[in-house]
């Protein structure tokens, strides 16, 4: 018994730094990329922005009042409703994260 455990943890510690090795070469492009467009993407907005997302915004409610969503091509549409789906996903992690638990409030 004591042979085998001996054997495991020499098999143990002679293994765990070729994986950590083959898992930072890995991993290392990938979190470049993501580090990449996280900078761009996650930034708040700035000051400057802040009124050309409310005109957006309000173009969006003329848009929809007058009917132009009907127009929308079926690739325009799919890209629409998967960001609305994005936007509800991350409102509902949030609600998650601050309930700590995915289970609703208790009434």
């Amino acid at each position: 018994m004591a042979q085998a455990t001996q054997r495991l943890v020499k098999a143990v510690v002679t293994q765990t730094p070729k994986l950590v090795n083959a898992a930072v070469t890995y991993s290392r492009p990938r979190l470049s990329t993501f580090w990449y467009y996280a900078k761009v993407e996650l930034v708040p907005p700035s000051p400057a922005e802040i009124p050309k997302a409310i005109e957006s915004m309000k173009q969006m409610v003329k848009n929809f009042q007058t009917g132009r969503y009907k127009q929308l091509t079926v690739k325009e549409a799919l890209r629409n409703g998967l960001v609305a789906t994005e936007v509800l996903m991350w409102f509902y992690i949030g609600e998650i994260i601050g309930r700590r638990s995915l289970i609703g409030y208790n009434v």
